[in-house]
Order: C-alpha cells, then sequence, then structure tokens
C-alpha cells in the first residue's frame, strides 16, 4: 500500500467544469453548405488555437523547461519538501540583493530527477543534504553494491568523503552547521509499551516492522536492508510520498505504520511528542545543508555568487531550519517571506561575507 495525498481528502460530486451546452463553437449552427464550410474553418483554426495554448502553457508549468540559456542568470531548484524550498529562497533572494539574476526552479522532485539537470546545468544551485547525497552517490558509483559504502561518522568525513564521490560536472559549496536528517521515529506512547530507545530495540518488537517513509527510502541504505544487516530488525515497508510531512506523522499516530521517516528540524516531532530512537550504529549518516552547483558556478561574477551562497552557510544553524520550519508548517508563512525575514535577521547576503 502507497500512502499519497489523497488518503485523507475529503471527496466531493464531481462535474464538468461547465454545461455541454456552454461548451466552445456549441452554439455555432451552419444553415447552409457554404457556411458549413466556413464553420469547418474557424473551428480548425480555433482549434489550433487552443492546442498552442495548452502547449505554451504546459512549457511554461515544467519546472525544467527553459534551463539556464541565459549566462547571466543562475537557475535555482529545491527538493519536494517545503524546508528545502526555504533554503533556496533564501539562496535566490541573497543573490537578487547583490545584483545577480536567478530563475527559481521550487520543487522538482528527487535527486533521481535533479541531479542529471544539474550535470546538463539545466540547474545551477539546489540546496543538498551531505549523508544522504554522499550515500546517493556512492550507490551510483557502485551500482549498488554496499561493500564500498562509507565509513565515516561525524559532519567533516562525510563532506570529506563526498567532495570525492561527487562526478565530475558538479561543484559542491562549503557545508553548513545546519543539519536536518532523516530519523527512525516512533510514538511516545509505542516507545513506552516497547521500552525502545534505541533503533536496535525496534527487534524485540513482535513480527514485522511496519516502516514508513518516501518510496526513494526503500532503497536507501538506511531502509529495509540495512535495518536487517545492521539491526536485525525487519521491515514492511509503506511508501508515503510527502517527504516526512503531514501524512506521514498522521500514518504514524493513526497506527498505520509504527516506525516513520521525519526529517529533524520538522515541528510535528515536538508538536506530537514523537520519539526520535539513537541511531547507535550510524545507518544515518550526518546530514548538513550543502548547496551542490553546476560547473557554472565556478568563479561566476568572479566568485561572488560562491561568496554568497557560502556565508549563507556559515551563518545558518540546526536551530534556524527548526524555527524556519515552524514558521512555514506552524505559522503558515510563505517561504518568500521566511526568507526575507532570516535575511534580515542574519548578516549574510553579500560578497564581502
Amino acid at each position: 500500500m502507497t500512502i499519497n495525498r489523497l488518503e485523507y481528502a475529503h471527496t466531493a460530486s464531481r462535474r464538468p467544469p461547465f454545461p455541454a451546452s456552454d461548451t466552445i463553437l456549441s452554439d455555432i449552427r451552419p444553415r447552409s453548405r457554404s457556411q458549413s464550410r466556413s464553420f469547418r474553418i474557424i473551428a480548425a483554426i480555433v482549434t489550433s488555437c487552443l492546442l498552442i495554448l495548452t502547449l505554451s502553457s504546459c512549457a511554461r508549468s515544467n519546472p525544467l523547461s527553459n534551463g539556464s540559456a541565459d549566462s547571466d542568470t543562475i537557475v535555482i531548484g529545491s527538493q519536494d519538501y517545503y524546508s528545502n524550498e526555504i533554503i533556496a529562497e533564501i539562496y535566490a533572494q541573497a543573490l537578487e540583493k547583490n545584483d545577480i539574476k536567478v530563475d527559481r526552479q521550487f520543487r522538482i522532485g528527487q535527486r533521481e530527477v535533479y541531479i542529471p539537470e544539474i550535470e546538463h546545468q539545466s540547474i545551477d544551485l539546489i540546496p543538498e543534504y551531505s549523508g544522504n547525497l554522499l550515500q546517493y552517490f556512492e550507490k551510483e558509483s557502485s551500482h549498488g553494491d554496499d561493500d564500498d559504502a562509507t565509513a565515516a561518522k561525524d559532519p567533516d568525513d562525510v563532506y570529506r568523503d563526498l567532495v570525492h564521490a561527487t562526478p565530475q560536472g558538479l561543484h559542491l559549496l562549503n557545508y553548513s552547521p545546519a543539519s536536518d536528517q532523516d530519523t527512525y521515529t516512533v510514538t511516545h506512547d509505542f516507545a513506552q509499551r516497547y521500552h525502545l530507545h534505541s533503533v536496535g530495540d525496534l527487534a524485540r518488537v513482535p513480527g514485522s516492522v511496519k516502516y514508513g517513509g518516501p518510496s526513494e527510502a526503500e532503497s536507501r541504505p538506511y531502509g529495509p536492508k540495512g535495518l536487517k544487516a545492521v539491526y536485525n530488525v525487519d521491515v514492511d515497508f509503506t511508501p508515503i510520498e510527502d517527504s516526512g510531512g503531514p501524512l506521514t506523522v498522521k500514518a504514524l499516530t493513526d497506527g498505520k505504520i509504527q516506525v516513520a521517516n521525519i526529517f529533524s528540524a520538522d515541528p510535528a516531532i515536538k508538536k506530537n511528542n514523537l520519539t526520535v530512537l539513537d541511531d547507535s550504529q550510524h545507518l544515518l549518516l550526518p546530514s548538513n545543508v550543502v548547496p551542490l552547483a553546476s560547473k557554472k558556478l565556478n568563479n561566476f561574477k568572479d566568485g561572488k555568487a560562491e561568496d554568497i551562497i557560502n556565508s549563507i552557510s556559515k551563518n545558518m544553524t540546526t536551530e534556524d531550519l527548526a524555527e524556519l520550519n515552524n514558521e512555514s508548517v506552524t505559522d503558515q508563512k510563505r517561504a518568500a517571506r521566511i526568507a526575507k525575514e532570516w535575511l534580515a535577521h542574519n548578516n549574510v547576503g553579500t560578497s564581502k561575507a
């Protein structure tokens, strides 16, 4: 079973967007053969125009359609994750403040989608997370062979290995102290019932543990295979397609799953009194925010863009991420406003930082 955004949606009766009698050309009726011929010509023209408009609209809605054709513009992407979009918006506003043109292409999706686009320079910059990105690159280079998995456990070692694992054509900027990583999270009641403190304690839960998270987590090193190999925990995996968001939290609190992959800076952990299990074997690597760029950013504007983004990374903290996320989830602020306010309260955003 896959839990998606429709799982908890209210149903409503369906109806056409407008009555059949109001459809285009429905009231135009030819009165003669010559009029019939004219009618067919007009209909063909109108149909062609509608097709052109539809294709034009689709092209504009494609977040990767334009690429970085303008050499003076930085195309900034984001994952389909609200917190990642906020960081990307901070990047964008800081660059614009310094007279660098920006094209926002947010909510693209997962790495399998946007990494090739960065390699092809359709995207120039995106916020990433060091540990998960390292495991992704290692899997790609080893074709899924776990023998080459990193032994790094702290942020510095993870970043060092990430630099070596990053393919040519991609460019890493400095990583940030701010961290937002995957967790193994359970409800407080579930932890109390089975005396759970660490991930290894899940082995005492009867039967297979119901583990929920984004679909790509099933094939990640920290997914079911890793849990079995490292902690001897049997897992039944449930894909939940909201990147550890409210659907994941609701599935956990409703008992549809027993363990959830929720990001560590998510305010829902505190709000719902959830318990994050200790990953003593470091199956989940430290995941600090790290900007990933195309080679276009190398010396762009004589290094001005890199200096600005590195200044943001230096000043952002894990506490900042938690507060930014809370402003989005609890206060319902838009990413643009959250980013503007963060930049106003932090000494970043200039190339001299």
